[in-house]
């Protein structure tokens, strides 16, 4: 007999949902005075086709490494960024960067432009790439944490998003903070025969009415919360040269149409 797959056992019901209210609201607001607001921690998705996310633990030298995520889809929208130079990794803010995948700014001079009109933002001649990394960017609430993870998707992980939101969450009468959902990664090869990593979406279960409504109020707050800037940890994978093993260069068999989100 085939042995069974082991399944997520986490409901609704035992989702140990937490949010900043009460007490604990008093408390942070107390301890953090003067130090701002608590950071969000940032997962990254690894190259090459690994299967594994890196999540900030209690060492901050030592990261968990996780095959599965679970938790509620807060928020998510596209943001842009583009170096000038290539992404080699280290700690270079862009030197422009858009918060809405919409408009930018130039860093150094303010300049305003259109995401839609920038050469930067054109896919190149054989439409394997873009110079502007195109990114979503996706606050992710895990269970017994009221702070929620930042996830920056590539490209290669756009349609996937998009099809489980669809089909699995909006054509069902849910938004995606109401429910469960679990994310894992799944390696694929590019029509260049390179390894990467692409996210793997999965409906878990509904939340109860009460939960929905301290979702939504999370959301509200995360809606009108521009402090978040875009930066190099957005961007975390320096592959190496001519490699686009990270998701952000090349895109499966070059099918561009798959990629646009919102």
């Amino acid at each position: 007999m085939a042995e069974k797959k082991n399944e997520v056992a986490v409901t609704a019901a035992k989702f140990d949902l937490q949010t900043l209210t009460g007490d604990f609201a008093e408390a942070i607001a107390e301890e953090m005075d003067g130090l701002g607001s608590i950071p969000f921690d940032r997962v990254k998705i690894p190259s090459g086709g690994g299967l594994a996310f890196e999540v900030p633990g209690e060492d901050e030298e030592s990261p968990d490494m996780v095959k599965e995520l679970v938790g509620i889809i807060l928020h998510h929208h596209p943001i842009n960024a583009y170096w000038a130079e290539k992404f080699q990794g280290g700690n270079e803010a862009p030197d422009c960067s858009s918060i809405d995948g919409k408009t930018g700014v130039v860093r150094e001079t303010g300049e305003i432009r259109s995401c839609a009109d920038c050469p930067y933002n054109k896919f190149s001649p054989d439409g394997t790439g873009k110079a502007c990394k195109n990114i979503h960017r996706v606050y992710f609430l895990r269970e017994g944490n009221p702070v929620p993870l930042i996830i920056s998707m590539p490209p290669t992980s756009l349609k996937y998003m998009r099809d489980y939101i669809g089909k699995r969450i909006l054509l069902k009468g849910m938004r995606s903070y109401d429910a469960i959902t679990k994310i894992t990664l799944k390696k694929e090869k590019s029509s260049g025969g390179i390894d990467y990593s692409r996210a793997v979406f999965t409906f878990i279960d509904k939340l109860t009415d009460e939960q929905k409504e301290a979702t939504k109020a999370m959301v509200e707050s995360l809606k009108n919360d521009s402090s978040v800037a875009v930066d190099d940890s957005d961007y975390n994978t320096a592959p190496a040269a001519g490699d686009a093993g990270d998701g952000f260069v090349n895109v499966p068999d070059g099918n561009v149409e798959d990629l646009p989100f919102n």
